[in-house]
């Protein structure tokens, strides 16, 4: 079984260190990197089938080269080695660009399955992932809370999360899976983990290696920050009082306006 993981170096929620620096973007250098959280679900549950079933875990990251550190990381968890795509042209690049960064460097690997987490703690665009599968034109399993391959069929079993409780989807390997925190609990490194992670093998590539061209003709992206603004503070509560039966009527009134019930 060949996994691949899509990982991304991500602000440490922990450290309560995100600003914005000049061009209105997040300053990446304030804050220690982690790597992202669904992603680590996903990392976690592609090593739990590679112990069971064999093969090997790789990872794939599209970040500066400070985003070697991070993937290290991930190694020291049990991924076997990591396909870093660094570029100097790719700073501030948006979702498009990073889908077709990611699927242009997964087609450089071969892989059974190619997992990603359903959104970043950084963007929350939550259409990564799915914008890979489709510009690889692979089958897409979205919201995966778990995940059970069959290599003698070819074919992948997973159990999608949905507003109604779960689906069972099965789809043809290779196929994309987004993944989500049902997965299970990531491991921690072992001290054996992050000794042996400085030797696994970290593969750049650059736009060049990748052979496409990737960035938008004038080497603008499509959209920008034009501004900034705190949100807005918050307004003062609305306190009910009386009988427990006309405020238990007064509340529903209440929700019932703003269609919430």
């Amino acid at each position: 079984m060949r996994i691949l993981v899509m990982t991304k170096p991500v602000p440490d929620p922990a450290a309560n260190a995100e600003r914005l620096g000049p061009n209105l973007r997040l300053d990446r250098a304030a804050s220690p990197t982690v790597v992202n959280g669904n992603d680590e679900y996903g990392l976690e549950a592609a090593l739990q089938l590679v112990e069971r079933l064999g093969g090997e875990v790789a990872i794939l990251t599209m970040a500066p080269t400070t985003g070697i550190e991070t993937m290290r990381k991930a190694l020291a968890m049990g991924a076997t080695r990591g396909v870093l795509v660094a570029d100097a042209a790719l700073p501030g690049a948006d979702i498009p660009t990073t889908i077709r960064v990611l699927a242009s460097a997964a087609a450089t690997q071969e892989f059974d399955l190619l997992l990603g987490g359903l959104d970043t703690s950084d963007g929350a665009g939550g259409a990564v992932t799915a914008g890979v599968a489709a510009r690889l034109g692979l089958p897409l399993v979205s919201a995966a809370a778990l995940i059970e391959p069959d290599e003698a069929s070819r074919a992948v079993r997973v159990r999608r999360l949905s507003a109604k409780g779960y689906d069972v989807l099965e789809a043809p390997m290779p196929a994309v899976i987004s993944c989500t925190q049902a997965l299970g609990t990531p491991r921690y490194p072992t001290l054996k983990g992050i000794m042996s992670a400085r030797s696994r093998q970290i593969t750049t590539l650059s736009l060049a290696d990748l052979g496409e061209e990737l960035l938008p003709p004038d080497g603008q992206w499509p959209s920008r920050v034009l501004e900034v603004q705190p949100p807005p503070g918050r307004a003062a509560g609305r306190t009910i009082t009386g009988a427990a039966a006309d405020a238990a009527r007064e509340i529903a009134d209440f929700l019932a306006d703003r269609r919430l019930i």
